[in-house]
Parts: structure tokens; C-alpha cells; sequence
């Protein structure tokens, strides 16, 4: 699976969330202000060349639909932030947010009952 920029991953978080659409379905997702329609359309026909994308023509405008599901892409995401940064040790991610204080006691305590009853 090939790596989105920032601008790509942003406007495939909105297809997740809005799912089958339009470009200006999209478009009006962003906040204001919002990027000019060519723009949303140029990022759209970069991530379809990725294989993010599939459209379907309807008289002279695509339908676009995810064709990466949004856990996929976490995962693998997640995956390459933890080979790249925590020698490949999911223990290893842990440990720095609760060093770092991004989790509490609380949370980790909730994560081990998780994996208890997975």
C-alpha cells in the first residue's frame, strides 16, 4: 500500500466518513476555508492512481467509493510508526506514552482487561 501525504490521508478520512460521494460531497467536509474544488478533485485522481479510489461515471461526473478500508490502513500505519520508531515493540510504543504520560494508570489497566477478554 503506498504511503498518502498529509493532504491525501486528510480527504480519505473524510471518504471513510462519508463513504460513497461526489467530489463536492467532499469538498464541503473541509473547514472553511475550504480548498478550491480542482483541488479536492486533483487530490481524489491521485489517491484512485494509488488504489485508494474507485469511481463510477455518471453522465459527466465520477462517484467515488473507498476501496481501502479505514482499518486497513490504520493497521498498517500503526505497524510501519512501530517497526520505524519502537524497534518493531508494540511494549516498546506503550512504554513511551505512559513514560511520556499519555497514559494514565487507568488506561492501562483498561488495555490489560482488554486483552484478557479478547
Amino acid at each position: 500500500m503506498e504511503q498518502l501525504t498529509p493532504q491525501e490521508e486528510q480527504l480519505m478520512l473524510y471518504v471513510w466518513q462519508f463513504g460513497k460521494g461526489f467530489v463536492k460531497d467532499y469538498r464541503e467536509m473541509y473547514p472553511d476555508p475550504k480548498p478550491p474544488y480542482t483541488t479536492v478533485a486533483t487530490i481524489i485522481k491521485k489517491l484512485e492512481a494509488k488504489g485508494y479510489l474507485s469511481s463510477k461515471l455518471y453522465g459527466n461526473t465520477y462517484e467515488y467509493r473507498p476501496k481501502i478500508k479505514s482499518e486497513k490502513y490504520k493497521s498498517q500505519r500503526v505497524s510501519g510508526i512501530v517497526n520505524n520508531y519502537f524497534q518493531n515493540s508494540y511494549k516498546e510504543m506503550v512504554s513511551f506514552f505512559a513514560k511520556e504520560e499519555k497514559l494514565s494508570e487507568q488506561d492501562l489497566k483498561e488495555i490489560i482487561e482488554m486483552i484478557k477478554h479478547r
